[in-house]
């Protein structure tokens, strides 16, 4: 963990997992202190007794967020872990996991536990899946999870470097990879969300898989949705 900084944020690297078609990816979560001390946890890493020793030295987790429908490996290793703490499902995540039950669908409003500290949007209108990104006000860290994304050139092997590169998953920065800008299928429901986003006060971007930027972010961010208009 890199260590929970004076505004209450955490950043967690996890192992990688092996996606479709054999592709590998880091893992990254975002863990946030809210004002009342309970702990807010982002796209949960895998759940190790490290990784537990570590959370909990922090404070009681409280809430668990799965911010889009393909980022929910861990959930019920951390909610058999903290049964207390209340899951929240990003807009298709419950039809997918009927197994778990979920305390909330995510949507424009944040919940009362973290209204005022954090905001979110959802970003609709993608056919891979629908996002919910976030903005700590006390860091100025804007969180996406799969919508921005950067691998070094050499982090693929074989074809599917070549399908990365492609795909612009590899790219000299954060970038929506092609797939995703296709997915893009109804672009007017996904521009007035990614206009709000960009309208924060960004200071640091946070996503799952791709470097953290710490300068320049608001740039980096806005570069990055230019395509969509």
């Amino acid at each position: 963990m890199s260590g929970m900084d004076e505004t209450g944020l955490a950043l967690m690297d996890g192992p990688t997992v092996t996606g479709m078609g054999g592709f590998v990816f880091p893992t990254r979560m975002v863990v946030i202190r809210l004002a009342d001390g309970h702990l807010w946890v982002w796209s949960p890493i895998a759940l190790t007794e490290t990784v537990k020793r570590e959370i909990d030295a922090l404070g009681l987790v409280s809430d668990i967020i799965a911010p889009n429908s393909l980022h929910d490996l861990a959930l019920s290793d951390w909610h058999a872990a903290w049964p207390a703490a209340r899951l929240h499902a990003a807009p298709g995540l419950a039809e997918k996991r009927p197994d778990l039950e979920f305390a909330t669908t995510l949507t424009d409003t944040p919940d009362p536990a973290w209204a005022g500290e954090i905001d979110q949007v959802v970003v609709s209108g993608n056919a891979i899946t629908t996002e919910v990104v976030f903005f700590h006000r006390a860091s100025g860290t804007v969180v996406f999870t799969d919508l921005l994304q950067h691998f070094r050139p050499d982090w693929f092997t074989g074809w599917r470097r070549w399908v990365a590169r492609m795909d612009g998953m590899t790219r000299n920065t954060l970038s929506v990879p092609n797939k995703f800008r296709l997915a893009f299928t109804d672009k007017p429901a996904a521009r007035p969300a990614i206009a709000r986003i960009r309208d924060w006060p960004c200071q640091q971007l946070v996503v799952a898989h791709g470097p953290i930027v710490r300068e320049n972010a608001q740039a980096v961010m806005d570069g990055a949705f230019a395509w969509l208009g």
